[in-house]
Parts: C-alpha cells; structure tokens; sequence
C-alpha cells in the first residue's frame, strides 16, 4: 500500500504541469535508431549482470556454474521486480538459482546482497566523478541537501557494508556462534536452528570475498556494467537532441538508483520519472522535455526484460503466482 501511494504522489508531482500533448510531441521527434540504440544497451547490462553472478556463485567445490541457469535466474529475477511488488525480484531470482542448480536460497540471496553493495559503491563512485566534472553545475541541490553530501554518505553506507561482510567471511565461526547464542536466547529452538542453518547459507554466498583475484574480477565487472548503462542514458540523450554532456549520465544513473529505493509499484513507475525530471532540471532541461525522455526510456528498458523473463521462467517451467509464493525454503 505504501509503494502506490508514493507512486501516485511522485507520478502526480511529475506530470501536474506538463502537457501531454508536447511530451507525445517530444517522444515523436526523438531519433528512432538512436533511442533504439539506447534500448539495446540498456538490455545489454542484464547478460553483463549474468556474467558477475556467474563470478560470484560458485558450488561448494569452487566450481562455476553453466552461464544458462543463471541467466535465466536473472532475466526471471527482473522481470518479477517489473511485474511483482514489494522488489520480489531479487528473492525470485535466488529461488529460480535454487530450483535450477545445487545451491542454497539464502547462499544464492547473499551473492544477490554482495551484487547490490558493489552497484552502490561503483554507482556513488561514477557519480562523484560527475560532481567534479566541468558541466556540473556547483550550486545543486536535492531537497535542500548537497548532492556532495548525498554521495559521501551513501558511499558510506555502502562501504560499511562490505567491511561487515569482509568480517564475516574471514572469520565465519566467531559470528555463526555468536547469530546462534543470540536465536537461541529469543527462539524457540526449531526456529532458533533454523535460524543458524540460513546463516551459514549466507557466509558461504559471500565466499568470493575471501579471495582477491575473483573479487577484483566481480568490481571490474561491475564498472564496466554501470559504464555501459550510463551509455545508455547518453544515447537516450542524443536521441532527445538534448545538450547535455556524457558524464551528466553518470549523475542520472546515480539519483535514479537511490529514487528506485523508495517503496513504489513492481516497475518503479514514479520514482523513476520524478528522479529523472529533477535530474535534468539541474542542466536547465525542462520539465516536459524531461518527462518525454524520462518515458521512453523506462518504458523502452521495460519491455525488453520483461518479455525476456518471462520467457526464461517458461523455461524454467515455473509460474509467475509461483514466485509470488516463493519462500526462503533451503533445503
């Protein structure tokens, strides 16, 4: 209830005061090839996000997994953010991971935990780049608050986290026993049990951690998958005609990564725009300009995925209700 209700006050705020009419005008006028171009690329991070999964899951020898398990885990995954509320995508893509492979949901689930704290650092890290660049206008502000601000302590966070899981990884045993003293003091005991044996699942989906040459690999990975969404954006840029330099894409990406944590609709209709229009307003772009772009690009990154996971979970001979009801059940 809460996700609609912010989607409906941020898809009013971004729409009260533009004209319809102009954003359809816009989005007509916009370069065919190149928004197609910007589509591609956009869709082109999620076999990206295929290939630094496939570093960072391993079976318990070590080994990797086969690449289409995986990548059907991940299409099926953002499809379930697009189509299913309350960001079921990520529990969805760990449970298809469980169902396709030898693998623990809550190992899986902490592989997905150890993908988003690195999107944070490497997002936060591109868009302090875009704060120190020339175009940047000094003056801006979101909310009131410094986008200088916004980025260190967001890097922060994100920073924060890795450290605890760098603790944990490198000396599991200390933290296991302490996670089960504290369940077992507030448990019962069958769910105190239960309790440790999905903490164990977790240190061992933060494994690669413990070793420098993967993990240096998954951060590469990372940075290439992020330059080539901010890519995106910028093509989505030339095809609108709007003059906005290519590190203005690492500034885009960035504030609409932290928008879409907000609870919103599956699809992240409403954060995703208003991030956007409040984005662009700081290179002087205007509101309906803003808007039109803003649409067609989501709705542009939303098919694609779309189509594609539910695609992978026919393949999978799973049902969409399916993951709707998917549990972390680790068997």
């Amino acid at each position: 209830m809460a996700g609609l209700v912010v989607t409906a006050a941020l898809l009013y705020w971004t729409l009260h005061d533009v004209d319809p009419r102009a954003v359809l005008g816009h989005i007509r006028r916009a370069h065919p090839f190149l928004l197609m171009a910007a589509v591609l690329t956009a869709t082109l991070t999620f076999p990206l996000r295929t290939a630094r999964w496939r570093l960072i899951l391993r079976d318990v020898d070590g080994h990797r997994f086969p690449w289409l398990p995986l990548w059907h885990a991940t299409a099926v995954g953002f499809m379930a953010n697009n189509l299913l509320p309350v960001r079921a995508g990520e529990v969805a893509r760990a449970y298809v991971a469980r169902r396709r492979l030898p693998v623990r949901f809550m190992t899986a689930l902490a592989s997905i935990g150890v993908e988003r704290a690195l999107d944070g650092l490497v997002m936060v890290g591109l868009l302090a780049l875009a704060l120190a660049a020339p175009s940047f206008p000094g003056h801006a502000t979101l909310g009131g608050t410094s986008l200088a601000s916004v980025t260190t302590g967001a890097a922060a966070l994100f920073a924060g986290v890795l450290v605890v899981a760098l603790a944990v990884v490198h000396r599991p045993a200390p933290w296991l026993s302490l996670a089960s003293r504290l369940a077992h003091r507030v448990l019962p005991p069958a769910l105190a049990d239960r309790l440790t044996h999905l903490a164990e699942g977790v240190v061992a989906g933060l494994a690669v951690l413990k070793h420098p040459g993967r993990f240096a690999l998954v951060v590469g990975w990372s940075l290439v998958l992020w330059l080539v969404n901010a890519a995106s954006f910028a093509l989505c840029f030339r095809a609108f005609d709007l003059p906005l330099a290519p590190e203005a894409a690492l500034l885009l990406q960035g504030v609409i990564g932290f928008g879409v944590a907000l609870p919103s609709s599956p699809g992240f209709f409403g954060p995703f725009e208003a991030a956007t229009r409040v984005t662009l307003a700081l290179y002087g772009i205007g509101a309906e300009q803003a808007v039109s772009y803003a649409v067609a690009y989501h709705l542009g990154g939303f098919v694609p995925i779309t189509l594609l996971g539910l695609y992978s979970l026919s393949r999978t001979h799973l049902r969409l209700g399916e993951l709707r009801r998917a549990e972390a059940v680790d068997e």
